[in-house]
Protein backbone atom coordinates (compact mmCIF):
# COMPACT_ATOMS: atom_id res chain seq x y z
CA UNK A 1 0.00 0.00 0.00
CA UNK A 2 1.44 3.48 -0.98
CA UNK A 3 2.66 5.22 2.11
CA UNK A 4 0.00 8.28 0.85
CA UNK A 5 -2.92 5.69 1.66
CA UNK A 6 -0.94 5.07 5.16
CA UNK A 7 -0.84 7.78 6.62
CA UNK A 8 -5.12 13.54 11.34
CA UNK A 9 -6.55 17.97 14.80
CA UNK A 10 -8.58 21.43 17.35
CA UNK A 11 -9.72 22.11 21.76
CA UNK A 12 -10.48 24.47 24.76
CA UNK A 13 -8.76 24.18 27.82
CA UNK A 14 -8.06 26.82 31.05
CA UNK A 15 -10.16 27.69 33.09
CA UNK A 16 -12.04 24.90 34.01
CA UNK A 17 -11.25 22.99 37.28
CA UNK A 18 -10.71 19.45 38.08
CA UNK A 19 -14.64 19.07 38.76
CA UNK A 20 -16.00 19.36 35.53
CA UNK A 21 -13.48 16.61 33.95
CA UNK A 22 -15.43 14.11 32.06
CA UNK A 23 -14.24 11.37 34.56
CA UNK A 24 -16.56 13.34 37.24
CA UNK A 25 -19.29 14.65 34.80
CA UNK A 26 -21.52 13.67 37.65
CA UNK A 27 -20.88 16.91 39.53
CA UNK A 28 -21.78 18.70 35.84
CA UNK A 29 -23.77 21.87 36.65
CA UNK A 30 -27.56 20.93 36.04
CA UNK A 31 -27.46 25.15 34.17
CA UNK A 32 -25.24 22.80 31.09
CA UNK A 33 -28.56 20.98 30.33
CA UNK A 34 -31.97 22.77 28.89
CA UNK A 35 -34.18 25.08 31.00
CA UNK A 36 -37.21 22.88 30.56
CA UNK A 37 -35.91 19.97 31.98
CA UNK A 38 -36.66 20.28 35.92
CA UNK A 39 -33.18 20.34 37.95
CA UNK A 40 -33.02 17.18 39.24
CA UNK A 41 -33.86 15.34 36.11
CA UNK A 42 -30.98 17.69 34.62
CA UNK A 43 -29.09 16.16 36.94
CA UNK A 44 -30.02 12.28 36.26
CA UNK A 45 -29.27 12.94 32.38
CA UNK A 46 -26.27 14.51 33.11
CA UNK A 47 -25.49 11.04 35.03
CA UNK A 48 -26.60 8.74 32.40
CA UNK A 49 -25.05 10.52 29.89
CA UNK A 50 -21.47 10.54 31.58
CA UNK A 51 -22.26 6.30 32.04
CA UNK A 52 -22.77 6.30 28.40
CA UNK A 53 -19.28 8.33 27.78
CA UNK A 54 -17.46 6.03 29.97
CA UNK A 55 -19.24 2.63 28.79
CA UNK A 56 -18.32 3.50 25.05
CA UNK A 57 -14.76 3.68 24.91
CA UNK A 58 -12.57 4.36 28.32
CA UNK A 59 -10.32 1.77 27.80
CA UNK A 60 -9.31 0.49 24.27
CA UNK A 61 -6.60 -1.11 22.49
CA UNK A 62 -3.82 2.11 22.23
CA UNK A 63 -1.15 -0.27 20.79
CA UNK A 64 1.03 0.99 17.60
CA UNK A 65 2.06 -1.45 14.48
CA UNK A 66 4.65 -0.56 12.30
CA UNK A 67 3.97 -0.35 8.61
CA UNK A 68 5.20 0.77 5.32
CA UNK A 69 8.83 1.88 5.09
CA UNK A 70 9.34 4.30 1.98
CA UNK A 71 12.19 5.12 0.33
CA UNK A 72 12.64 8.73 1.79
CA UNK A 73 13.07 7.47 5.08
CA UNK A 74 9.59 7.41 6.11
CA UNK A 75 7.99 5.08 8.76
CA UNK A 76 4.34 4.74 9.15
CA UNK A 77 2.79 3.70 12.32
CA UNK A 78 -0.89 2.79 12.65
CA UNK A 79 -3.55 1.81 15.69
CA UNK A 80 -3.75 -1.99 16.26
CA UNK A 81 -7.15 -2.26 16.47
CA UNK A 82 -9.24 -2.83 13.64
CA UNK A 83 -12.37 -0.33 13.72
CA UNK A 84 -9.82 2.58 14.49
CA UNK A 85 -8.29 0.90 10.85
CA UNK A 86 -11.59 0.43 9.09
CA UNK A 87 -12.37 4.46 9.68
CA UNK A 88 -8.74 5.64 9.11
CA UNK A 89 -8.53 3.98 5.73
CA UNK A 90 -11.78 6.26 4.12
CA UNK A 91 -9.82 9.73 5.53
CA UNK A 92 -6.39 8.11 3.83
CA UNK A 93 -7.77 8.52 0.31
CA UNK A 94 -8.57 11.90 -0.09
CA UNK A 95 -5.27 13.03 0.90
CA UNK A 96 -1.65 13.29 -0.66
CA UNK A 97 1.59 11.99 0.20
CA UNK A 98 4.05 13.27 2.43
CA UNK A 99 6.35 15.97 1.61
CA UNK A 100 10.13 15.30 2.79
CA UNK A 101 12.82 18.03 1.69
CA UNK A 102 16.12 17.64 2.85
CA UNK A 103 18.16 20.45 1.37
CA UNK A 104 21.50 19.44 3.13
CA UNK A 105 22.27 15.62 3.72
CA UNK A 106 25.05 15.93 6.26
CA UNK A 107 24.87 17.01 9.62
CA UNK A 108 26.73 19.96 10.46
CA UNK A 109 29.43 19.48 13.48
CA UNK A 110 29.96 22.92 15.02
CA UNK A 111 29.16 22.54 18.55
CA UNK A 112 26.05 23.50 19.96
CA UNK A 113 25.65 24.92 22.92
CA UNK A 114 21.52 25.85 22.76
CA UNK A 115 18.83 25.25 19.90
CA UNK A 116 15.15 26.22 19.82
CA UNK A 117 12.09 23.92 19.62
CA UNK A 118 8.89 26.16 19.01
CA UNK A 119 5.59 24.46 19.08
CA UNK A 120 2.58 26.48 17.10
CA UNK A 121 -0.54 25.80 15.62
CA UNK A 122 -0.11 27.61 12.53
CA UNK A 123 -4.48 28.26 11.72
CA UNK A 124 -4.31 26.39 8.31
CA UNK A 125 -1.28 28.71 7.33
CA UNK A 126 -2.54 32.10 8.34
CA UNK A 127 0.54 32.46 11.00
CA UNK A 128 3.20 34.70 9.72
CA UNK A 129 5.81 32.15 10.07
CA UNK A 130 8.41 34.01 8.27
CA UNK A 131 8.06 36.92 10.21
CA UNK A 132 7.96 34.97 13.65
CA UNK A 133 11.24 33.37 12.68
CA UNK A 134 12.80 36.83 11.58
CA UNK A 135 11.77 38.05 15.17
CA UNK A 136 13.58 35.05 16.59
CA UNK A 137 16.55 34.63 15.45
CA UNK A 138 17.10 38.40 15.99
CA UNK A 139 16.39 37.51 19.59
CA UNK A 140 18.45 34.49 19.68
CA UNK A 141 21.16 34.64 17.44
CA UNK A 142 21.26 33.21 13.99
CA UNK A 143 23.65 30.69 14.58
CA UNK A 144 21.53 28.67 17.32
CA UNK A 145 19.78 25.74 15.66
CA UNK A 146 15.86 26.21 15.39
CA UNK A 147 13.02 23.52 15.21
CA UNK A 148 9.49 24.64 14.30
CA UNK A 149 6.65 21.67 15.37
CA UNK A 150 3.97 22.98 13.38
CA UNK A 151 0.27 21.91 13.72
CA UNK A 152 -2.01 22.82 11.43
CA UNK A 153 -0.01 23.28 8.38
CA UNK A 154 -1.57 22.74 4.60
CA UNK A 155 -0.47 22.23 1.34
CA UNK A 156 -1.75 23.11 -1.36
CA UNK A 157 -1.66 21.55 -5.17
CA UNK A 158 -1.80 18.62 -7.67
CA UNK A 159 -0.89 16.06 -5.14
CA UNK A 160 -3.52 16.26 -3.53
CA UNK A 161 -6.79 14.04 -4.85
CA UNK A 162 -9.15 15.52 -6.43
CA UNK A 163 -11.18 12.42 -7.61
CA UNK A 164 -12.51 10.86 -4.54
CA UNK A 165 -14.64 7.53 -4.42
CA UNK A 166 -17.76 7.27 -2.11
CA UNK A 167 -16.13 6.20 0.51
CA UNK A 168 -13.46 8.49 1.26
CA UNK A 169 -13.69 10.92 3.96
CA UNK A 170 -12.61 14.58 4.38
CA UNK A 171 -12.80 17.38 7.24
CA UNK A 172 -14.73 21.01 6.76
CA UNK A 173 -12.80 23.51 5.33
CA UNK A 174 -10.72 25.77 7.21
CA UNK A 175 -8.56 28.72 7.12
CA UNK A 176 -11.41 31.03 4.96
CA UNK A 177 -13.50 33.91 6.07
CA UNK A 178 -16.45 35.28 4.50
CA UNK A 179 -14.78 38.26 3.63
CA UNK A 180 -11.45 38.39 1.48
CA UNK A 181 -9.26 35.34 1.93
CA UNK A 182 -6.43 36.34 4.13
CA UNK A 183 -2.79 35.74 3.93
CA UNK A 184 -2.08 32.24 4.00
CA UNK A 185 1.25 30.22 3.09
CA UNK A 186 1.41 26.22 2.49
CA UNK A 187 3.68 24.84 4.06
CA UNK A 188 6.10 23.75 0.99
CA UNK A 189 6.53 27.89 0.43
CA UNK A 190 7.15 28.34 3.89
CA UNK A 191 10.09 25.99 3.79
CA UNK A 192 11.49 27.34 0.73
CA UNK A 193 11.37 30.92 1.78
CA UNK A 194 12.73 30.22 4.90
CA UNK A 195 15.33 27.55 3.73
CA UNK A 196 14.80 25.28 6.34
CA UNK A 197 14.23 21.68 5.79
CA UNK A 198 10.86 20.52 6.14
CA UNK A 199 8.48 17.08 6.67
CA UNK A 200 5.20 17.45 6.26
CA UNK A 201 2.38 14.47 6.70
CA UNK A 202 -1.35 15.13 5.95
CA UNK A 203 -3.58 14.15 8.72
CA UNK A 204 -6.99 15.23 6.19
CA UNK A 205 -8.24 16.82 3.34
CA UNK A 206 -9.20 20.62 4.07
CA UNK A 207 -12.47 20.78 2.42
CA UNK A 208 -14.40 19.00 -0.69
CA UNK A 209 -12.79 18.37 -4.02
CA UNK A 210 -15.21 21.27 -5.12
CA UNK A 211 -13.96 23.78 -2.21
CA UNK A 212 -9.93 23.54 -2.28
CA UNK A 213 -7.30 21.54 -3.02
CA UNK A 214 -5.98 21.20 -0.04
CA UNK A 215 -5.03 19.04 3.04
CA UNK A 216 -3.88 19.66 6.05
CA UNK A 217 -1.65 17.89 9.40
CA UNK A 218 1.52 18.46 10.84
CA UNK A 219 5.27 19.86 10.26
CA UNK A 220 8.86 19.73 11.32
CA UNK A 221 10.97 22.77 9.74
CA UNK A 222 14.33 22.51 10.80
CA UNK A 223 17.69 24.17 10.36
CA UNK A 224 19.20 20.90 10.94
CA UNK A 225 19.07 17.30 8.52
CA UNK A 226 15.82 15.39 9.59
CA UNK A 227 16.24 11.88 9.59
CA UNK A 228 14.34 8.60 11.27
CA UNK A 229 11.13 9.91 10.05
CA UNK A 230 8.21 8.48 11.19
CA UNK A 231 4.44 9.09 10.64
CA UNK A 232 1.85 7.71 13.39
CA UNK A 233 -1.62 7.35 12.84
CA UNK A 234 -3.57 8.07 16.12
CA UNK A 235 -6.35 6.10 17.14
CA UNK A 236 -9.15 7.36 15.30
CA UNK A 237 -12.12 9.03 17.44
CA UNK A 238 -13.68 11.97 15.35
CA UNK A 239 -10.78 12.99 12.52
CA UNK A 240 -7.77 10.80 11.15
CA UNK A 241 -4.78 12.82 13.55
CA UNK A 242 -1.14 12.02 12.06
CA UNK A 243 2.17 12.89 14.45
CA UNK A 244 4.84 13.24 12.73
CA UNK A 245 8.64 12.10 14.47
CA UNK A 246 12.18 13.26 13.14
CA UNK A 247 15.64 12.95 14.54
CA UNK A 248 17.95 16.31 14.79
CA UNK A 249 21.62 15.17 15.47
CA UNK A 250 24.79 17.58 16.51
CA UNK A 251 28.02 17.64 18.82
CA UNK A 252 27.53 19.45 22.16
CA UNK A 253 30.65 21.91 23.22
CA UNK A 254 32.45 18.66 24.97
CA UNK A 255 32.61 17.38 21.72
CA UNK A 256 29.78 14.42 21.90
CA UNK A 257 27.40 13.77 19.24
CA UNK A 258 23.89 13.67 20.25
CA UNK A 259 20.45 13.23 18.59
CA UNK A 260 17.00 14.57 19.83
CA UNK A 261 13.67 12.92 18.71
CA UNK A 262 11.22 15.51 18.09
CA UNK A 263 7.49 15.07 17.44
CA UNK A 264 4.43 17.30 16.77
CA UNK A 265 1.20 16.01 17.55
CA UNK A 266 -2.13 17.79 17.50
CA UNK A 267 -5.03 15.88 19.44
CA UNK A 268 -9.14 15.86 18.50
CA UNK A 269 -11.06 18.60 20.29
CA UNK A 270 -13.76 16.77 20.69
CA UNK A 271 -15.30 13.53 19.93
CA UNK A 272 -17.14 11.69 17.64
CA UNK A 273 -20.95 10.33 18.23
CA UNK A 274 -20.40 7.46 20.04
CA UNK A 275 -18.64 9.56 22.99
CA UNK A 276 -21.15 12.48 22.80
CA UNK A 277 -18.94 14.52 21.35
CA UNK A 278 -17.95 17.37 23.87
CA UNK A 279 -18.83 14.30 27.00
CA UNK A 280 -16.16 12.24 26.25
CA UNK A 281 -13.91 14.53 24.55
CA UNK A 282 -11.19 14.19 27.55
CA UNK A 283 -11.58 10.05 26.97
CA UNK A 284 -10.78 10.31 23.28
CA UNK A 285 -8.05 12.69 23.45
CA UNK A 286 -6.66 10.87 26.29
CA UNK A 287 -6.73 7.52 24.31
CA UNK A 288 -4.77 9.48 21.65
CA UNK A 289 -2.11 10.75 24.17
CA UNK A 290 -1.75 7.61 25.46
CA UNK A 291 -1.08 5.94 22.31
CA UNK A 292 1.68 8.18 21.53
CA UNK A 293 3.26 8.13 25.09
CA UNK A 294 3.59 3.96 24.22
CA UNK A 295 5.03 4.67 20.91
CA UNK A 296 7.50 7.01 22.83
CA UNK A 297 8.29 4.68 25.42
CA UNK A 298 12.34 4.83 24.19
CA UNK A 299 14.01 6.72 26.53
CA UNK A 300 15.85 8.52 24.54
CA UNK A 301 15.95 12.20 24.25
CA UNK A 302 12.56 13.51 23.37
CA UNK A 303 10.96 16.42 22.88
CA UNK A 304 6.60 16.14 22.19
CA UNK A 305 4.91 19.29 21.18
CA UNK A 306 1.54 20.12 20.14
CA UNK A 307 -2.09 21.27 20.24
CA UNK A 308 -3.17 18.64 22.33
CA UNK A 309 -6.87 20.70 22.82
CA UNK A 310 -6.98 20.07 26.54
CA UNK A 311 -10.37 21.78 27.20
CA UNK A 312 -9.64 21.28 31.11
CA UNK A 313 -5.61 22.80 31.01
CA UNK A 314 -3.45 21.69 32.94
CA UNK A 315 -5.88 19.30 35.19
CA UNK A 316 -7.00 17.31 31.63
CA UNK A 317 -6.06 13.83 31.55
CA UNK A 318 -4.67 13.88 28.29
CA UNK A 319 -1.75 16.49 29.61
CA UNK A 320 -1.48 14.87 33.16
CA UNK A 321 -0.45 10.62 31.31
CA UNK A 322 1.73 12.59 29.06
CA UNK A 323 3.77 14.48 31.75
CA UNK A 324 4.17 11.73 33.60
CA UNK A 325 6.11 9.95 30.34
CA UNK A 326 8.05 13.29 30.45
CA UNK A 327 9.61 13.71 33.64
CA UNK A 328 12.14 16.59 32.78
CA UNK A 329 9.28 18.87 31.88
CA UNK A 330 8.95 22.09 33.88
CA UNK A 331 6.67 24.70 33.05
CA UNK A 332 6.77 28.05 34.49
CA UNK A 333 4.76 30.08 32.22
CA UNK A 334 1.42 28.34 32.14
CA UNK A 335 -0.79 31.64 30.22
CA UNK A 336 -3.53 30.60 27.98
CA UNK A 337 -2.46 29.90 24.45
CA UNK A 338 -5.63 30.09 22.40
CA UNK A 339 -6.81 33.78 21.92
CA UNK A 340 -5.29 34.53 25.29
CA UNK A 341 -8.34 32.37 26.96
CA UNK A 342 -7.27 28.71 26.89
CA UNK A 343 -4.41 26.72 27.29
CA UNK A 344 -4.32 24.01 24.38
CA UNK A 345 -0.64 24.01 23.79
CA UNK A 346 2.20 22.30 25.73
CA UNK A 347 5.90 21.16 25.40
CA UNK A 348 6.83 18.11 27.02
CA UNK A 349 10.84 17.25 27.63
CA UNK A 350 12.80 14.20 28.32
CA UNK A 351 16.37 14.84 28.07
CA UNK A 352 19.92 13.80 29.44
CA UNK A 353 20.08 14.50 33.64
CA UNK A 354 22.74 17.78 32.24
CA UNK A 355 20.81 19.50 29.64
CA UNK A 356 18.77 22.18 30.89
CA UNK A 357 15.25 22.90 28.83
CA UNK A 358 12.49 25.79 29.67
CA UNK A 359 9.28 27.06 27.45
CA UNK A 360 7.86 30.05 27.18
CA UNK A 361 4.80 31.77 25.48
CA UNK A 362 5.52 34.16 23.15
CA UNK A 363 4.68 37.56 23.01
CA UNK A 364 2.61 38.07 20.10
CA UNK A 365 0.20 35.23 17.68
CA UNK A 366 1.65 36.45 14.24
CA UNK A 367 -1.75 35.86 12.49
CA UNK A 368 -2.68 32.81 14.18
CA UNK A 369 -5.43 32.23 16.89
CA UNK A 370 -2.77 30.60 19.11
CA UNK A 371 0.33 31.88 20.48
CA UNK A 372 3.29 29.51 19.46
CA UNK A 373 5.49 27.71 22.55
CA UNK A 374 9.51 28.93 22.48
CA UNK A 375 11.51 26.08 23.99
CA UNK A 376 15.23 26.51 24.77
CA UNK A 377 17.36 23.54 25.27
CA UNK A 378 20.96 23.99 26.58
CA UNK A 379 23.34 21.04 25.56
CA UNK A 380 25.84 20.43 28.08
Amino acid sequence: MHAARLGAPDAFGGWYTPRYRSEVLLAMPASWFPERIPGGRRSRIAAALTAFALATGCAGNDRLLPGLSTGDGLTWFAPAESKDLGSLDRWRRSVGPALVVNKSSTVVDRPVRRMIVVSWNIAVGSADVVAFLRDLRERSGADVPVVLLLQEAYREGAEVPVALDGDARFASRLGFSDGPEPHRQDIATIAETTGLNVYYAPSMRNGSPLSSAEDRGNAILSSSPLTDLAAIELPFERQRRVAIAATVSGVSAGGEAWKLRVVSAHLDNVAGPRRLWVFGSELARTRQARALVTYLADPGPTVLAGDFNTWYGFSDRAYLETARAFPRTVTSDRRATFRGLLRLDHVFFRLPTAWRANSQRGSSRFGSDHFPLIGTIDVE
